[in-house]
């Protein structure tokens, strides 16, 4: 079935296997090993004669086919929900959970006031204070506003409130693929990463994650386009809509000392800072505890589903290792005090690797770290990673083994649920134990492969076709001002010695 090509064999001097012609875009058959033996069924691999080089309406076809995609695959996780939409998530019993139907959205409607005309941080009923930034809170009112015009009832509006917020986060989903073509140079294709994930079909309409993901997936492309300013403004509205976008200015730091391009960081910063700012000022000038419900929900919730944390509670060493019904506050230093360290060990990653690591991979390394000690781990959170790691490493193997870890994980979840409500049926609790033990491992599998590829940058799909960082912005191809100039684990010194010793990047 593997079609051999020159890619994968002896290969002298820079590699660029995705080019037949040594120039143009990468083609995935011939540069990724499980593309390359699945191309049989899909019209085999790139001929040696073809033309790479796209052009601006060869892209724009590239853009076209991955909307397609991303918009299919949205749109059967949509229809995913078919048994929850024909009850209005009213049904009786664990069907929400059986089904594996489950949406946040359409209990808001209700939960938090939309219904009765109340609108988020203004409203004084601490019933329906909301615990979502301000941005994802506009989302919300907006889609409520229009369910309103609907006839019926407020299930039957409750339903419309979903169906309508679909609409806004499938626009989000198309501005982050779109954003993934322009952050990938001549890899185009990659970005059929994100738009075939299977956490995307499986997690696109739980709660509203996707406006931050689409946001914070522009905000780098903006900064790849070398504009700071722009970017930082979209990282800021980012940051409004959920919390970690922000993440995105901590390794950027990281890079931006090392490369000497501290103004560029700083104007980013203030980009931020100001859309941040303007955003959150009228609802914090209006009724300042009910826009700080969010903040205060979230310092003050304890292990929660899916944590490291709640691992921790459930497993047997827990008695042992004195962690059981851990406090909020223990579990609030524990995740800061890790996340510091995580973000220490990644910058001193930054600043002691030979060649100086490329944005993705620092950025995907930062947001992994949030994920892996945060206080909570919905499903919906893999989508903050998924653009992150087509980015950071794509490779179509590694990204797949994660994302198996994950759907696992989605489906443990709701049949725990099951059992909670119902003793004796659904999964138990080792068992759901195991299933957050396996998607932690998956993360820290893929974390693994980016931190091999930044010590030894042949084994980087991106290096390894003749690009530096193509979401580098005033990044790439820059001087190192602070690099440590170490030399590799094979002991060379530079790409000459390598060259000289007959080297070549490694086919990972």
């Amino acid at each position: 079935m593997t079609v051999s090509t020159p890619s994968f064999e002896d290969t002298e001097g820079p590699l660029e296997p995705g080019r037949p012609d040594g120039a143009g875009d990468i083609a995935p058959t011939l540069d990724d090993p499980l593309a390359n033996v699945g191309a049989e069924g899909f019209g085999g691999v790139l001929g040696r004669r073809a033309r790479t080089k796209l052009g601006p309406v060869g892209r724009a076809s590239v853009a076209f086919i991955l909307l397609v995609l991303t918009v299919l695959t949205t749109a059967v996780g949509i229809g995913m929900r078919e048994p929850c939409f024909a009850t209005a998530w009213t049904g009786g019993g664990n069907q929400q959970y059986t089904h594996m139907c489950y949406s946040d959205i359409p209990y808001m409607y209700q939960g938090r006031g939309f219904s009765s005309g109340d609108v988020p941080y203004y409203s004084t009923n601490t019933n329906y204070y909301l615990e979502y930034p301000v941005v994802t809170g506009a989302a919300m009112e907006t889609a409520a506003l229009i369910a309103k015009h609907f006839p019926g009832n407020a299930n039957n509006q409750g339903r419309w409130f979903y169906v309508i917020t679909t609409w806004f986060l499938l626009i989000f989903a198309c501005i982050t693929v779109i954003a993934l073509v322009g952050l990938s140079g001549s890899r185009p294709w990659d970005a059929a990463m994100f738009a075939l994930a299977p956490g995307l079909l499986l997690n696109a309409t739980i709660n509203w994650d996707l406006i931050a993901v689409g946001l914070a997936a522009a905000g780098l492309l903006a900064w790849a386009r070398k504009r700071p300013v722009v970017a930082g403004v979209l990282i800021g509205l980012g940051t409004a809509a959920k919390l970690y976008p922000a993440l995105i200015l901590v390794a950027l730091v990281l890079l931006c000392w090392r490369a000497g391009k501290m103004r560029a960081w700083g104007l980013c910063l203030l980009g931020a800072a100001a859309s941040w700012l303007v955003v959150n000022l009228p609802f914090m000038a209006a009724n300042f505890h009910g826009w700080a419900y969010f903040y205060s929900f979230n310092e003050n919730r304890g292990a929660d589903w899916g944590s490291f944390w709640l691992f921790l509670e459930y497993s047997p060493f827990a008695h042992t290792l004195h962690v059981t019904n851990l406090s909020a506050s223990a579990v609030s230093a524990g995740f800061a005090v890790l996340l510091a360290l995580s973000c220490v060990g990644i910058g001193l990653l930054t600043w002691l690797a030979r060649t100086r690591p490329r944005v993705g991979q620092i950025v995907f390394l930062v947001a992994c770290a949030f994920i892996l000690f945060n206080k909570v781990y919905s499903p919906q959170y893999v989508l903050w990673l998924i653009p992150l790691a087509v980015l950071a490493r794509p490779r179509w193997r590694d990204f797949l083994i994660w994302q198996v870890c994950e759907v696992v994980y989605y489906g443990a979840i709701w049949l725990y649920l099951v059992s909670l409500n119902t003793p004796l049926r659904g999964l138990p609790q080792p068992a759901y134990d195991l299933a957050i033990a396996l998607h932690l491992a998956g993360t820290i599998f893929f974390a693994v492969q980016v931190i091999r590829d930044v010590i030894d940058p042949r084994r980087d799909p991106v290096r390894m076709s003749g690009m530096d960082d193509p979401a580098g912005g005033v990044l790439e191809g820059a001087e190192d001002v602070y690099g440590f100039g170490l030399i590799d684990e094979e002991g060379y010194e530079d790409d000459e010695d390598q060259a000289h010793a007959g080297l070549t990047p490694v086919v990972p």
